[in-house]
């Protein structure tokens, strides 16, 4: 049995500014406590026997951990495009607009369409590739989209579009 996996489909590369600043953020932060990660596994390594020492040990991981992420990070933050105007028509669902929806009953919710690098369930923020994205894109006031979850549709109609900054 081969452990053969098809590569994951690209996400998007669109990101809003702000979103983009805290990828750069971030990228600093790594490297500072990296730094420290650094400092910490040579004083665990100096203690002797590596094999038994467990501050050793988890510092390589946590290490290993900080490199995979600085790395995916250096690789990504280049190929990413900011966006950073709102579209001139305003009255359609682009990418970085505030959708308020209507669901099937009847309670508003309100999702922000935004990159897969910004995305954050708990500030309601949904990526460009969800499903509900994909449907909501070029839509207007007042209409209706549908998704499927788990062979189930599901239904919205919009009910405001906005965009801020």
């Amino acid at each position: 049995m081969s452990r053969w996996k098809p590569p994951q489909a690209k996400s998007s590369p669109y990101i809003t500014q702000a979103g983009y600043q805290a990828l750069e953020n971030e990228l600093r932060t790594l490297w500072d406590k990296r730094k420290d990660v650094t400092a910490a596994l040579s004083a665990a390594a100096a203690e002797g026997d590596r094999s038994e020492n467990a501050e050793y040990i988890y510092r390589k991981k946590e290490l290993r951990g900080i490199d995979r992420r600085i790395h995916y990070l250096q690789k990504r933050l280049p190929s990413l495009t900011v966006v950073s105007q709102a579209p001139s028509a305003q009255d359609k669902i682009f990418f970085g607009a505030w959708v308020t929806l209507e669901n099937e009953s009847g309670e508003p919710v309100t999702y922000r369409i935004v990159g897969a690098d910004e995305l954050n369930p708990a500030k309601n923020y949904i990526s460009l590739d969800s499903p509900l994205a994909k449907v909501l894109l070029k839509k207007t006031f007042d209409d209706e989209v549908t998704i499927f979850i788990e062979q189930k549709p599901v239904r919205y109609t919009v009910l405001d579009i906005a965009y801020s900054q």
